[in-house]
Order: structure tokens, then sequence, then C-alpha cells
């Protein structure tokens, strides 16, 4: 506090802070950036300190050598969009995985009567299993780019948006053909709402979350 009264923030703390009002992303992961960042502004200010200088003037030493958000942020950003694409693919793979237990044929109420003789019916469960393989594909190949692909740049700077906008795709069709497979199999039974229920429940809430996701990352690119 100065002799007029004035709380003067420590540099450190409103460095910090401003940092971290800067950032979107996942918590923890964010939660480790700013611990980290944290531990090496307090290096860097007890070793000003140890030369001679102030603790305000080591706090503001220090910061000034880490250098101006603008120039920190986009680093710090792209760290969380790795974790984001990281996170969008592994629930990506966690729907797409659940859906043959789901829509195994004779066990669940929903799924007793497939419709093996609706030539509609039978496409597009072909063609939803198809593109769900592919999703599930894909994720794992998500999943390494943004592990292992990391070490190599080209990868890297390309990770994210990749990542977001096959997520994206995947929900988006996934989706439609879920729910087109879902009324052609009504209107076959004549079982009314129920499938689409079920669909509603299963696949394209849950692909909602992860197309959020997938926007988010497309945010941090």
């Amino acid at each position: 506090m100065s002799s007029h009264g004035t709380v003067v923030q420590d540099p450190v703390e409103a460095y910090l802070t401003g940092l971290s009002r800067a950032l979107r992303g996942p918590r923890r992961r964010k939660a480790d950036l700013l611990a980290e960042a944290r531990d090496s502004l307090v290096d860097a200010t007890e070793a000003y300190e140890a030369d001679g200088l102030s603790p305000a003037e080591a706090a503001e030493q220090a910061v000034a050598d880490f250098g101006d958000l603008d120039e920190v942020v986009p680093g710090y950003r792209a760290e969380l969009g790795i974790a984001q694409g990281r996170r969008t693919a592994v629930l990506l793979l966690l729907v797409m995985m659940a859906q043959p237990i789901i829509w195994k044929e004779g066990v669940w109420s929903w799924n007793q009567h497939p419709d093996v003789d609706n030539p509609v019916v039978v496409f597009l469960n072909q063609l939803v299993m198809a593109v769900g393989g592919l999703s599930i594909a894909g994720g794992v190949l998500v999943l390494l780019a943004t592990g292992i692909g990391l070490r190599y740049p080209a990868i890297r700077d390309r990770a994210v948006k990749a990542t977001a906008r096959f997520a994206l795709a995947s929900c988006a069709s996934v989706s439609l053909i879920a729910v087109l497979l879902s009324t052609a199999s009504a209107l076959a039974n004549g079982t009314g709402a129920v499938g689409l229920l079920v669909v509603g429940a299963f696949v394209v809430g849950p692909l909602v979350l992860v197309s959020r996701s997938a926007h988010r990352c497309l945010r941090l690119a």
C-alpha cells in the first residue's frame, strides 16, 4: 500500500491475472500453464532480489523478461488448443464406440425387429456403420496427431483445425443418417417416435456436445 492509501498490486499477480483473462480452454490445462508461468515469474523475481533489487523492482523486471501479453498469449492459446483437440477426439471416439452397443440387434427394446427386408433401412444402416467406422478411425488418427504428432511442426500447426473440422463433419453426417434411419424404420414398422427419441438421447445429444468442443478448438486455433 502506498503512503496515500492506494493498494499497489504485485506486478506478478497483475500479469497472471491478465494472462488468465486472455486464455480460454480446458480448465485443468489452463491451470497447469498458469502455475508454470507463476513458478517462472517467482523464480525470476527471487533471482533479481538476490542481485540487490527491491521486491517491487525485481517483480517488474521478471514480468518484463517474461514478455508482453500480446507476445505470450498466442503460444499459451496454442497449447490449450491442442488440449481441446485431444478432448474433442476422445469425446468423439467414446460416442462412436458406444453406437454398436446401443444399436445391437435384438438386445434393446427399440431394436428388436431389424428391417432386413426394407432396402432403404438396410442402406442407411450400412451407411451409418461405414461413416461411424471412419469416424472411429479418424478419431484414433487425431489422437495420434495431437500426441506424438506434435513433434513435427507440419502436423502441430494444423492439428487443432483438422481435429475440429473432422469432428464437426462426423457429428453432422452421423446425426443426419441416424435420424433418417430411425425415421425410415419407424415408417416401416409403425413404431412411432420411440426410435427418434433414442436417436436424440444416444446419438444427436452426445454429438452436440462433441460439436461444442470442436467449436472451441476453432476458437483456439
